[in-house]
């Protein structure tokens, strides 16, 4: 198990060479734009003619306003800070689906698609806004390729493991001690790390654009009414639990506003 390990560490050190810009750290991520933009881009495509997506009609027409001016807000940010070249790639793309579901979501290369069932818990565009700087964070930190770095590690240890044990009664216990601490101790808080991220980065893209970051905050306290405060133990899940999120967003709201204010935005809808 130690050479196991070892082996892991060695490469997790060499391929977590791509940094954040946003938070000036070293990420795991070995997946190149050029190789997992067009597979996004492809599935967003395919999903699209798959699902009901509206068109033409002052939601739908709002989703695309609020995600314009967040990725610009963005690439504001990233000239101002001497990453000119960093968005070259992308091809942002906002639309609405109808559905339901209480969700929005991103796919790598900023392909975004927000679902009609949050829209009653966004009420407002700036309420829009919390959740497309939220799912345009994910895009720019690019935590699907990240995601999918980590996934294939979680792999590698998993084959690792299974080649280096012969004994058949300790390699089911490996497989079973192996899946559940890596999901639990690895996977999850993994991407618990994301979505917090995700959120602290959104909160600040969303005041450069001129958008109201204390609205994100309400936002997820109608999102806890919402749901009746029913949610897993938040160690076992995805995300952080909603009173993490309202007590962050509370905290970081005041620092979205100074940074705006570096791009002379004072004024916020």
């Amino acid at each position: 198990m130690k050479k196991i390990v070892l082996i892991l560490v060695v490469f997790l050190s060499v391929t977590a060479c791509k940094v954040n810009p946003f938070t000036g750290k070293k990420v795991l991520n070995f997946y190149p734009n050029s190789q997992i933009f067009p597979m996004a881009f492809a599935q967003y495509d395919q999903f699209l003619t798959e699902n009901a997506v509206v068109e033409n009609t002052a939601e739908s027409k709002m989703i695309t306003k609020v995600g314009q001016r967040i990725s610009s807000a963005a690439e504001r940010w990233l000239v101002a800070n001497g990453y000119p070249g960093y968005l070259k790639d992308y091809k942002w793309e906002y639309n609405l689906v109808k559905d339901e579901t209480v969700n929005a979501w991103c796919m790598p290369g900023g392909k975004i698609v927000f679902y009609t069932g949050i829209l009653p818990i966004t009420q407002t565009e700036t309420g829009v806004a919390v959740v497309m700087g939220h799912e345009v964070a994910h895009a720019l930190a690019d935590h699907g390729a990240q995601r999918m770095s980590a996934g294939t590690l979680q792999q590698i240890g998993a084959v690792a493991g299974n080649v280096a044990i012969k004994d058949p009664q300790k390699r089911n216990m490996f497989n079973q001690a192996y899946g559940l601490g890596s999901t639990v101790g690895v996977m999850l808080p993994f991407s618990r790390g994301h979505e917090t991220e995700a959120d602290r980065i959104g909160l600040q893209i969303m005041a450069i654009a001129g958008y109201n970051p204390d609205e994100a905050a309400e936002l997820w306290k109608r999102m806890k009414a919402k749901s009746g405060g029913q949610a897993p133990p938040e160690f076992l899940s995805t995300h952080p639990s909603n009173d993490t999120r309202i007590s962050n967003l509370s905290a970081w709201a005041p620092l979205a506003k100074e940074e705006a204010a570096k791009f002379g935005v004072t004024k916020f809808q």
